[in-house]
């Protein structure tokens, strides 16, 4: 099975990157099931229905997020609709909107997205990511998916790190999100778990991680608030990764970085 995931969406550069390019890169590499980061959609932090019409409606079958994905109040209602096709991190108190896993039919087989959130340099209190993996594999494993992918939604690459080789084995792929900056470090781990530290964005390339960076620059010069905008034009840097799962194991075959520049 080919599952294509594509980093942080960010804005209306990063949607018209999606709509104008995932049409020939579905054709390139024919994924069986397409999921993207869907949390930086609107204006660079939430959702709305209309910005996540556009992506779904460009080729995307499934969206995880992060904890920009309250931004916007309709996000709230989105997350909460039975059968939203966007998740939320796994980790967060029980009693907020939406869930943080879900089974995809891809096929004649199921996917079964995770999302979960790291702790460190975070300022929400979130529950143990690694506990919350070993609870979540322990409901689902009389359902034996054919894939399990997991978006970890995290700022520190020690933590990523470690996350990927605690799951080593047990999920298909862990998937690091929200730096918004692409690693290198590509590769399928010791026990079959394809892994990334971060898969980047698709968003403004000669940018701050996708906002016009004269507001971030204010902000580092002189420590006062600035204003960040994201320009509707520019040239836009699409990441994302293209796995191979072994559907028999649940197993990584690959895992391989596509990037395209394309101006908007």
């Amino acid at each position: 099975m080919k599952i294509l995931f594509i980093g942080d969406v960010m804005g209306k550069p990063g949607r018209k990157a999606v709509d104008a390019l995932l049409p020939e890169i579905k054709k390139e590499y024919e994924p069986d099931f397409v999921i993207a980061n869907a949390e930086n959609l609107a204006h660079g932090k939430g959702i709305t229905k209309q910005t996540l019409d556009e992506l779904l409606s460009s080729g995307i079958d499934f969206c995880t997020s992060g904890n920009h994905i309250w931004a916007k109040p309709e996000g709230h209602d989105i997350l909460a609709q039975k059968n939203s096709p966007v998740i939320r991190p796994a980790n967060f108190p029980p009693n907020v909107p939406g869930v943080g896993i879900k089974v995809i039919p891809v096929g004649a087989r199921n996917v079964l997205v995770i999302n979960l959130m790291g702790r460190v340099f975070m300022k929400e209190h979130l529950d143990c990511p690694f506990r919350t993996l070993d609870a979540i594999l322990e409901q689902y494993k009389k359902e034996k998916p054919a894939a399990i992918i997991v978006d970890f939604h995290a700022e520190a690459t020690s933590e990523k790190n470690t996350f990927g080789l605690y799951a080593d084995g047990r999920v298909s792929a862990v998937l690091g999100t929200h730096t918004h900056i692409p690693t290198a470090d590509e590769r399928v781990l010791p026990k079959g778990t394809a892994y990334i530290t971060d898969v980047g964005m698709v968003g403004l390339k000669n940018s701050s991680i996708g906002i016009e960076y004269e507001g971030i620059l204010k902000t580092f010069l002189d420590q006062m608030p600035g204003k960040f905008e994201i320009p509707d034009h520019g040239l836009v840097f699409f990441n994302a990764v293209l796995l191979d799962i072994d559907t028999k194991d649940c197993h990584a075959r690959s895992i391989a970085r596509i990037q395209r520049d394309i101006e908007i």
